[in-house]
C-alpha cells in the first residue's frame, strides 16, 4: 500500500481509515528495500555447488577491467524487500543439493547493508548455505552481515595500496576494514584475483600476492581469474570510454601453474 499523506489529512485523525493510513506510513518508512540489478537461477561459478545468484545494484569502485558498469549507480535495477527476494531465490532450493545455496554479488552488495543482512538472515533461517561475493568496499560495520554468511568470495583487486588505487580509483582503506572484520569473525574465504595482461599477471606481482595472502587466515581456495573482454559492449552502450581498450583477453591455461602454487602455499590444507 502506498501512503497518501494528503488523504490521511483529509480523513482526520480519529477515522479508522486515517489510522490505517498512519499505520501504513509507519510500515512504509521502516520497510527495508533493496535494489537488484539481476538474478541468476542456476549459477555454477559463484561458490560451491549450484547457486541462485543475486546481483545487487551499486558500486563505488571503478575498476579498469570492470565488466558490469551497468551496476555502478545505486538508482538502477528493481526494488524489492528481503522477503520478496528470498522467496524468489528459495524456489530453487531443491536444486541446491548438499553444497549449493544463494550467493549475493553485485555491483557491491555491502553498499546495501541492512537489506543484505536481512536477506542473509532469512536464508540462514531456511537452512540455505550463503555466499557473499564482494570486493570489501562497503560502509564499515559488517557484524550483522557476517554472522549469517557461510563463505566470503573475496575479490582482492591488488595487494598493495598504490596499485589498488591505480586499478580501482579508490583507497584500499575500506577493503582493509572489511577484511579485518572477516578475519575476526572467522568466516572462510575463497580469494579471487583478476590477472590483467601488463597489470596484474606478472611473476613479480603474483609473488607479492602470494606473500600477502600468506598473512591471512581461513583461506580455503584461491582463484586466479583471466582477464576477459565480455563486458566491453556495455561501455559503448552507456557512452563510457573503456579504460583497457586494446588489451587482449587471457587464456586460463596461462595461470594454471600459479593457481596450483597459490592454493598449495596460501590455503588451509584440510579445506583444499
Amino acid at each position: 500500500m502506498e501512503y497518501d499523506e494528503k488523504k490521511a489529512d483529509r480523513l482526520g485523525e480519529e477515522s479508522p481509515d486515517c489510522r490505517l493510513f498512519f499505520f501504513a506510513k509507519e510500515v512504509w518508512f521502516h520497510m527495508t528495500l533493496g535494489r537488484i540489478h539481476s538474478l541468476e537461477s542456476m549459477g555454477l561459478v559463484d561458490g560451491p555447488g549450484v547457486r541462485a545468484v543475486v546481483f545487487l545494484q551499486g558500486c563505488a569502485l571503478r575498476c579498469r577491467y570492470c565488466h558490469n558498469p551497468d551496476t555502478w549507480v545505486m538508482e538502477g535495477g528493481e526494488s524489492c524487500t528481503p522477503q520478496q527476494l528470498t522467496g524468489r531465490q528459495l524456489r530453487y532450493q531443491p536444486y541446491f543439493g548438499q553444497n549449493g545455496g544463494v550467493t549475493f554479488s553485485g555491483g557491491e552488495p555491502l553498499l546495501q547493508p541492512e537489506f543484505l543482512a536481512e536477506c542473509l538472515a532469512l536464508c540462514r533461517q531456511a537452512g540455505v548455505h550463503t555466499c557473499l561475493d564482494t570486493a570489501g568496499c562497503g560502509l564499515g560495520e559488517y557484524g550483522p552481515i557476517l554472522q549469517n554468511t557461510d563463505l566470503v568470495l573475496l575479490d582482492v583487486k591488488h595487494w598493495e595500496a598504490e596499485g589498488y588505487r591505480q586499478l580501482t580509483g579508490r583507497s584500499m582503506a575500506a577493503f582493509d576494514r572489511f577484511l579485518e572484520q572477516v578475519q575476526e569473525a572467522g568466516v572462510p574465504l575463497w580469494v579471487r584475483h583478476v590477472a590483467v595482461p601488463g597489470l596484474t599477471d606478472g611473476a613479480e606481482h603474483l609473488a607479492g600476492l602470494e606473500r600477502y595472502l600468506q598473512t591471512l587466515r581461513h583461506i580455503w581456495r584461491v582463484e586466479l581469474l583471466p582477464y576477459h573482454t565480455l563486458g566491453v559492449h556495455k561501455y559503448a552502450a552507456l557512452g563510457i570510454p573503456y579504460p583497457l581498450e586494446g588489451t587482449p583477453p587471457m587464456e586460463g591455461e596461462a595461470l594454471a601453474d600459479w593457481n596450483r602454487r597459490l592454493n598449495e602455499t596460501c590455503c588451509e590444507k584440510e579445506n583444499l
